[in-house]
């Protein structure tokens, strides 16, 4: 199987169907953490984590055991529990070395458990039918590179985001558009930005 495959998902998934952009996916924490760009990353590689590790234990998990069994019907419930309790790892952790990112990042770090962004990537790898396509053992690094991919889309997208957003604080902007306004409409120019992509691979 060639690498192409695995960097096209990966470029795909990261700026082309960007996860929070184009899918409005995990727009919580995209408008929540990115007010510094300190707790954006922070916030990042947290839902990176998650959402790589998350893609793996779910697709050996539905096609290893769901489905052999018959029982796919309790596969959102299953990705769920494997999605909160990854989280509640990254949790542990964060909470005993790294105490004053768990402090900045505050109630959102025990949100990426109902970020849909993270949810929404599993479902889409299992959804889009690699297993199918590539044989399920190389259906699982496909899955899995966009996974990676879609994590560094909302990673990149949070840091520039959040850089914006720090320079906004400081510009001199009418009173009405001060905080949620000029941030949903830097939002949005960002998003248009990512929609001239398209077409790329």
């Amino acid at each position: 199987m060639s690498w192409t495959i695995f960097f096209t998902a990966i470029i795909s998934s990261m700026l082309i169907n960007n996860i929070v952009l184009l899918r409005f996916l995990g727009v919580c924490p995209f408008l929540g953490v990115s007010k510094k760009t300190e707790s954006a990353m922070g916030m990042s590689l947290a839902v990176i984590f998650v959402m790589v590790i998350a893609s793996f234990v779910t697709y050996v998990l539905y096609y290893f055991i769901l489905e052999p069994l018959s029982i796919t019907y309790i596969s959102t419930i299953a990705f769920i529990l494997i999605i909160a309790s990854l989280v509640q790892l990254v949790e542990m952790f964060l909470k005993k070395y790294g105490k004053k990112l768990y402090r900045s990042l505050g109630i959102y770090l025990p949100l990426i458990t109902t970020n849909c962004a993270i949810l929404g990537v599993v479902e889409l790898n299992i959804g889009s039918g690699f297993a199918t396509e590539f044989g399920i053992l190389n259906g699982l690094f496909v899955a899995m590179s966009t996974a990676l991919g879609a994590g560094l889309g909302f990673a990149l997208v949070l840091f520039a985001f959040s850089s914006i957003r720090e320079r906004l604080d400081q510009a001199p902007l009418p009173l009405a558009w001060k905080g949620v306004p000029v941030a949903l409409v830097t939002a949005g120019i960002m998003a248009l930005a990512f929609i001239g992509l398209g077409g790329i691979v």
